[in-house]
């Protein structure tokens, strides 16, 4: 296993771990497959900002991604992000999205951040798993504010703080 830093030659992997989630999952609330140069403008947008767009590779083929981007734009909220993590379908249950985000968080907090924020459309027990796993916890349900496949759907929030 190892986790880098993604190059725009990652985009196609993630463009094929990302796309199953948006047309066959509510985990995404995108509703249109989005292309490798749409994931690679995005992840030079994330890096353009000072912030990590990470892979993780086993055996030189991508499994996952993680990354950050700002919370909000107003300057108060410059040390919040939120936090997002994608793996292959048959990577799940192999601790590949746990090493991710530790490796994310380690890297936020060495810039400063103090809050990390995650996203999880309802219900996801296996991502308020993970999430919990790491250590946050579940701050804001936000009921019925996404529609996708002919359905009102609920988001939960959880949050970390990583530094004191």
């Amino acid at each position: 296993m190892f986790i880098r830093d993604a190059a725009w030659h990652d985009a196609p992997a993630i463009a094929d771990i990302y796309n199953p989630y948006v047309l066959n999952t509510t985990i995404s609330f995108e509703e249109e497959a989005v292309s490798s140069d749409e994931i690679a403008k995005r992840m030079t947008q994330v890096q353009q900002q000072g912030l990590p767009y990470l892979v993780l590779e086993t055996n030189a083929e991508v499994q996952g991604y993680a990354y950050a981007t700002p919370w909000r734009v107003r300057k108060a909220y410059r040390y919040s992000v939120e936090v997002t993590v994608y793996l292959k379908a048959d990577a799940h249950g192999q601790g590949y999205g746990t090493a991710l985000y530790q490796a994310l968080f380690i890297r936020l907090k060495a810039m400063g951040v103090h809050a990390v924020i995650g996203g999880i459309t309802q219900p996801n027990p296996a991502s308020v798993a993970l999430h919990e796993k790491l250590g946050m916890r579940q701050v804001a349900l936000f009921p019925e504010v996404g529609f996708k496949f002919g359905a009102w759907r609920d988001v939960g929030y959880w949050q970390l703080n990583l530094t004191e």
